[in-house]
């Protein structure tokens, strides 16, 4: 099991369902890649609407449901564990926002309520 220092990082990934990566969808073969580099966790969200450096609005509309919604990838890890990452994604991403910042791990906890060690 990965542990967690109180100090970590979380490295944010900007991009929509649409993004694909030789045929399948990006944010999949992040989050695979990420588990196979033995990374903490990560959690991709969906966003409601948003626009990005070519500034066209994606947005949820009666008319238009899901029609490449934003994405949000997070991944919280070591500083350390997040720079030998950032390599191999740079690789993979086309277009988007990758954006890294401190957090402070507060839990970080199995579902059976264990602390990592």
């Amino acid at each position: 099991m990965v542990s967690l220092p109180e100090q970590a990082e979380r490295l944010s990934i900007y991009t929509g369902e649409k993004d694909m990566h030789e045929g399948r969808p990006l944010h999949e073969v992040i989050v695979e890649l990420a588990r196979k580099h033995g990374l903490a966790g990560a959690t991709v969200t969906r966003g409601v609407s948003g626009f990005g450096a070519n500034s066209r609005v994606h947005t949820i509309k009666v008319l238009r449901l899901s029609e490449d919604l934003p994405l949000l990838i997070q991944i919280i890890d070591t500083p350390e564990r997040i720079a030998a990452f950032l390599p191999l994604i740079d690789t993979i991403i086309k277009e988007g926002l990758v954006t890294r910042e401190p957090v402070q791990v507060l839990f970080y906890r199995h579902k059976d309520g264990r602390k990592t060690p």
